[in-house]
């Protein structure tokens, strides 16, 4: 049996990225690492609703020398225990290493709903760049942009634009609801 699930991008979803020139980076320390409020109870609500979640991460900078892999998995791990995903699913690679994980490749998504046994015609994904929304949209699944105003492209038609996590969840949470009762 398939289930229905919320993929998250990490930085400037779950946790507050660092914005250097109008665009977003992950922290840098483990001592900046700070989830958003509201992120939680998101969570929270989305898995109380039956939702899979599953954080979805490009971290090139560790392909680049720019961060330690402990540092991200220590950031993980924060993220581990405040919302429990189902699983956490990191691209260490750069744009150059063509890998089919990095988003907007579909890779981390299709690699996840086989594992878990998800259905991405029934899921969503959320993020807060171009590339979340394309990797989302060519994994099959119903998109949620987060604008933050990045100095940078916004995507091509999302399915919802939204301020923040507990807004994409509140979304997410009425629109499968008015699905269901149609199909009921």
């Amino acid at each position: 049996m398939t289930r229905r699930a919320v993929f998250l991008d990490r930085d400037g979803v779950i946790n507050r990225a660092e914005i250097h020139d109008g665009v977003p980076r992950p922290p840098s320390r483990i001592e900046d690492f700070a989830l958003f409020a509201g992120a939680v109870d998101a969570v929270h609500r989305l898995r109380g609703a039956g939702f899979a979640v599953v954080v979805v991460t490009n971290q090139p900078d560790v392909a680049r020398g720019d961060q330690q892999r402990e540092v991200v998995e220590a950031m993980n791990d924060v993220v581990r225990k405040a919302i429990e995903p189902d699983a956490i699913v990191v691209c260490y690679h750069d744009e150059a290493d063509g890998c089919s994980c990095r988003k907007p490749a579909p890779g981390m998504l299709l690699d996840a709903a086989r594992d878990l046994e998800l259905d991405l015609a029934m899921s969503f994904m959320v993020g807060d760049r171009w590339r979340d929304i394309d990797a989302g949209r060519r994994a099959g699944c119903r998109t949620i942009f987060i604008d933050r105003a990045y100095a940078e492209p916004r995507p091509s038609a999302p399915d919802a634009v939204v301020a923040d996590l507990a807004e994409a969840a509140t979304w997410i949470l009425v629109n499968f609801a008015k699905e269901e009762a149609r199909s009921a």
